[in-house]
């Protein structure tokens, strides 16, 4: 996830490696503890490097937050840049709701990092939600409301249609522990979500 730079410098192989076992250690730090329980001696900690170290490439824990949160929205919003307007309606949103729950089964500390960014009242990412996610947001809400309005998709409200494909697949990440508890007895109820959800998204998408 590390970029290969600090302080406009080029980085050696070894100060390469030592950032990206930093941020590594850091997603799984700020993912457990969000931002403000989290401390630089536990990054350390996890990372297996010294505080100073760390502090080398990093002006400190907030500067080592932003910089996941920068490199998590652009990974975020690529499955719904992805969705193509020439494309099949129905089959570009059931393939959305696929990349999402696969990104769920992949990446659980980053949704969890950016859902605790989200529930603090986004004070370091608002600006990213404004200027990136909204424009975004509003050109696939357009998409669709013109899928609508031809027939191709029964009708429905498109900005809730995508936060409620947001809230049901990132649940499975966000709240694992509540998943693991209640589904005991399913070895993978991510897999099991996906079929749900796109059986559930199908019928209430295909025009009557």
């Amino acid at each position: 996830m590390a970029d290969d730079s600090t302080s406009g410098k080029q980085l050696s192989r070894i100060q390469r490696r030592n950032r990206q076992l930093i941020m590594e250690a850091a997603l799984e730090v700020f993912s457990q503890n969000g931002f403000r329980g989290a401390t630089l001696d536990q990054v350390a900690a996890e990372s297996g490097l010294s505080k100073p170290n760390i502090l080398y490439y990093f002006n400190g824990k907030e500067e080592i937050y932003v910089t996941l949160l920068n490199q998590l929205i652009d990974s975020w919003l690529a499955p719904l840049e992805a969705m193509d307007p020439a494309g099949d309606p129905l089959t570009e949103i059931t393939g959305y709701i696929r990349r999402k729950m696969e990104m769920t089964r992949q990446f659980p500390r980053e949704s969890r990092l950016f859902a605790n960014e989200i529930i603090q009242g986004a004070p370091r990412m608002k600006p990213h939600l404004e200027t990136g996610v909204k424009p975004l947001f509003d050109a696939k809400v357009a998409l669709i409301e013109r899928w609508m309005a031809d027939g191709k998709l029964a009708p429905s409200d498109p900005r809730h249609l995508i936060i409620s494909i947001w809230a049901t697949t990132q649940h499975y990440a966000d709240f694992d522990t509540q998943v693991q508890v209640l589904m005991p007895d399913i070895d993978a109820p991510a897999a099991d979500a996906c079929t749900f959800l796109l059986a559930m998204f199908t019928k209430t998408l295909t025009p009557a």
